[in-house]
């Protein structure tokens, strides 16, 4: 519902609405490698979601080197991502643990981004410190089963 503005009276009237803005800014983007570095798993997510009613998935994750992302899938969402910093070797795998596929993508390079279909095997090796991608995914947010993770000798 859109609200007019107040007819003028005698008195000052003033109604404001408030709407959550999230800016995407170098310090948020700072604080998160810097909280990715100190974390044990060498990685650190920031919720993009502003409302509880949101059920999309939109992350900041921030990766360094030597973070171990396994092998895994999505079955009820494609997943699509975009570097804001850094770069990453994205590989691609058949059922069987094989690499069928792997490109560079890095940040303000003609591949920036990618977006991986529904149900198909895929791991992120973080290639430089500092490296934060933009991750979006349908649905609510599901932790991997064992079901999507693909073990390998």
């Amino acid at each position: 519902m859109l609200l007019a503005p107040p007819k003028p009276s005698n008195s000052i009237h003033r109604i404001f609405l408030t709407f959550i803005i999230m800016k995407i800014d170098t310090a948020l983007l700072d604080d998160l490698s810097s909280k990715a570095k100190a974390n044990p798993r060498l990685r650190q997510a920031y919720d993009l979601r502003t409302t509880p009613n949101d059920q999309s998935q939109r992350i900041l994750n921030a990766l360094e080197p030597d973070t171990v992302v396994p092998i895994h899938r999505h079955l009820h969402s494609t997943e699509t991502v975009v570097l804001l910093r850094g770069k990453v070797r994205q590989f691609i795998y058949d059922d069987r643990a094989n690499v069928i596929d792997s490109y560079v993508v890095e940040a303000n390079s003609p591949v920036c981004g990618y977006s991986i279909p529904l149900g198909q095997w895929h791991a992120t090796q973080c290639l430089e410190s500092g490296t934060i991608m933009l991750e979006c995914k349908d649905g609510p947010y599901e932790p991997l089963s064992e079901e999507n993770i693909l073990k390998h000798g």
